[in-house]
């Protein structure tokens, strides 16, 4: 139990599906040890970890993107096509933006690099469970042309200033990088900012391009 925790306080279930046994059990045990989660169930390949996930109900499976037999995606895939409650972190070694869209299109909440430290796991596990969605400001940079091919006529409107910090943000860009650009205040930035969050149902930049992504907005 983490320092100050409370004992009442209720752990993130979750289920660990990783075909590399010594990195399945390392990760096991990270998230047993960080004191915030119960690891109820761990399987070596896609197909036993959806049987998993259907028996078990977790809250988070952290998925292995590939896997024999069923990759991590096509879990994520299963997961949200019967309307499972269990939300879903990808973790890879793969940091290529088609790969990180696509994860995000099939509705996975969260994508990492299998070079995540512990503590960054632990954490997205831990956002992902009270529903955020989880990419890494490294993993958004070049994910704008990804957008545009996914252009969706179905999305909120969006002012042009809104629809460029939403292509900024996907190129990687701060709020003061965009002001720069847009030669624009850094108050008025974060203006445009705060609606294209109340818009896009976020809080943060990150989870601002991933629910981009996920509709294809773009100006």
């Amino acid at each position: 139990m983490s320092p100050g925790q409370s004992t009442h306080a209720r752990l993130v279930r979750v289920v660990v599906v990783d075909d590399h046994p010594f990195f399945r059990d390392g990760l096991s045990r990270g998230l047993r040890n960080s004191g915030y989660v119960e690891v109820i169930g761990e399987a070596g390949d896609g197909r036993e970890g959806l049987e998993l996930i259907r028996s078990q109900a977790p809250d988070v499976a952290v998925l292995d993107y590939q896997m024999p037999d069923l990759d991590g995606l096509d879990v994520v895939h299963a997961v949200a096509r019967e309307n499972l409650p269990t939300r879903t972190l990808v973790l890879s070694a793969l940091t290529d933006s088609s790969v990180v869209f696509r994860a995000i299109q099939e509705g996975a909440s969260g994508y990492l690099s299998k070079e995540a430290s512990r503590a960054e796991i632990v954490d997205a596990v831990r956002r992902i469970a009270k529903g955020a969605t989880v990419v890494p400001a490294e993993l958004t940079a070049g994910l704008a042309e990804q957008i545009r091919r996914q252009r969706q006529q179905d999305g909120p409107s969006l002012s042009e200033r809104e629809q460029q910090v939403l292509e900024g943000f996907a190129r990687g860009l701060s709020i003061p990088q965009l002001a720069a650009e847009l030669y624009l205040g850094a108050s008025t930035v974060k203006t445009h900012t705060q609606r294209l969050y109340d818009k896009l149902g976020v809080s943060d930049r990150a989870a601002a391009v991933a629910e981009g992504m996920r509709r294809g907005l773009l100006e």
